[in-house]
């Protein structure tokens, strides 16, 4: 070959590497940026032309692509027991939510971490594949939270379950929850137009507001975990300090804050640990004064308070709170959490606002020798030819106590159920606390049980809160211990 042939076909084929180069790059590097540009035309056109991953729980399959034989949408998308697993799956419809969001590059193929892997197929034009994402749902104990969930009240309700050694999300269940293949590609207009519907709702139990996670609910006495645990922490408090149980006047007003019982602990002094198993209002009460709500708000905020917590990418929970003040409505000015209202903090009830989610990473420091691990619901995420492109990795949240606090607590929360307010759930093999938090007169209570199971060697931290008429014993206790009987068969 003479030099000029030469010199030609090296410069082609430094030509055919270059643009090899770029197209990896637009192809791979710039995907997802170029996929989500407002000004590509084809964004919504093509978001159906090829099928999405699988999402996977439990060796089931929970949401999967089906061609719909049309030219579009060219795929749809179906949901196994939708209205039971959405709170976790959420809908895809060309946009989407909960883990079709989160995951929303890998379930299209589109991700950097499958299209660098095959660069190959993407400069010849091949289709994007979907990779696949696989839950750390217990899908039996998810049904079960459902079922009994919807059964046990017609407002709202919601329950979190924990793997205290990992983080991972076991349950996340809520009886606030709908089909999201009724919103699917398949369903056309129809589906948007009831997804603005649901949307839209003035009910009190919307369907895409998930009570899991997505939801706060003032937590009554079951807060009294977290109290507990600052005031041992900051008070040099332990399980047999005797306290004051007896009656207490609120500061400023001079109301009195009533205890639900003046007999037993609840009549004057006890120890700590017979006043958390009664629930005695007026000990908590007065340990958050102690400590006044500065403190109060910065214990808790370890544990979580005042962040949205997140679970994935694009996932986070709703933010629990335990305000030192509030804003004034009309003025637009902020009232400060004044005594009573800290008091009453310390009872849960006031402005404390908490998630289930939340709640079940209380228990789960308690259970988990004070630490908290990260929480996550995607255990791993794969490729079409099934490389492993994702894997969680546990990880600490926090440390909100010691773990002498938390050995004691743990005591604290089985007298709860051995001799306290839930000795209806004796031979469940659950600990924990219960919660009855007032609503108002119009609005029936929040029924909470939060804890932790097994008993005496604690796997998974829990948190059920239902709405209706009782106390938290009888309208969470037994969902609760439902729920953990499905969980802790594993």
């Amino acid at each position: 070959m003479d030099k000029p042939v030469r010199r030609v076909a090296v410069f082609a084929l430094l030509l055919f590497f270059g643009l090899m180069a770029q197209v990896n790059y637009v192809q791979g590097s710039q995907a997802d940026k170029l996929q989500s540009d407002p000004n590509n035309t084809r964004q919504i056109s093509q978001v159906f032309n090829n099928p999405r991953g699988q999402i996977t729980a439990g060796g089931e399959v929970l949401a999967w692509s089906t061609p719909t034989g049309k030219d579009n949408p060219k795929y749809g998308r179906n949901y196994k027991d939708g209205k039971v697993f959405s709170p976790v799956t959420g809908y895809f419809n060309g946009g989407g939510s909960k883990v079709e969001l989160a995951y929303n590059g890998l379930l299209a193929g589109t991700d950097k971490r499958i299209t660098h892997q095959r660069w190959f197929d993407q400069f010849i034009g091949k289709k994007p594949e979907g990779g696949n994402v696989d839950l750390s749902i217990d899908p039996a104990a998810q049904r079960i939270a459902y079922e009994k969930l919807v059964n046990g009240t017609t407002r709202r309700s919601g329950a979190a379950v924990v793997d205290i050694k990992t983080g991972a999300i076991k349950v996340l269940a809520s009886n606030s929850s709908f089909d999201p293949t009724d919103v699917a590609p398949q369903k056309g207009t129809k589906g948007g137009q009831l997804l603005e519907q649901m949307d839209k709702t003035t009910d009190i139990i919307k369907p895409l507001i998930d009570n899991g996670m997505s939801e706060v609910f003032p937590p009554g006495s079951s807060f009294k975990t977290v109290v507990a645990a600052i005031g041992m922490e900051e008070l040099h408090l332990n399980e047999n300090s005797q306290v004051k149980t007896g009656h207490m006047t609120l500061p400023e007003s001079g109301k009195e804050l009533p205890n639900s019982h003046d007999g037993g602990s609840c009549a004057g002094t006890a120890s700590l640990k017979g006043a958390f198993a009664e629930s005695c209002n007026t000990t908590f009460g007065q340990m958050a004064l102690d400590l006044g709500i500065d403190k109060l708000n910065a214990g808790a905020a370890k544990f979580g308070f005042g962040q949205n917590i997140r679970v994935e990418p694009l996932m986070r929970s709703a933010k629990s709170q335990v305000p030192v003040s509030i804003p004034d409505l009309a003025t637009g000015k902020s009232i400060p959490t004044g005594k009573d209202a800290t008091a009453r903090s310390g009872i849960g009830q006031e402005n404390v606002q908490a998630t289930p989610l939340q709640m079940a990473m209380v228990a789960e420091a308690v259970a988990n020798g004070g630490k908290i691990m990260q929480p996550y619901v995607v255990n791993r995420a794969t490729a079409k030819d099934q490389s492993e492109v994702y894997k969680a990795s546990p990880k600490v949240f926090s440390q909100p106590m010691s773990s002498d606090t938390a050995s004691q607590l743990r005591d604290m929360m089985r007298a709860v159920v051995s001799e306290g307010t839930a000795t209806i759930l004796q031979g469940s093999n659950i600990a924990g606390k219960t919660g009855t938090a007032e609503q108002g007169a119009e609005f029936p209570n929040a029924r909470w049980f939060v804890g932790f199971g097994p008993s005496d060697h604690p796997r998974y931290a829990f948190a059920v809160v239902s709405e209706g008429k009782g106390d938290g014993a009888h309208g969470a206790g037994p969902i609760a211990a439902a729920i953990m009987q499905a969980v802790m068969k594993k």
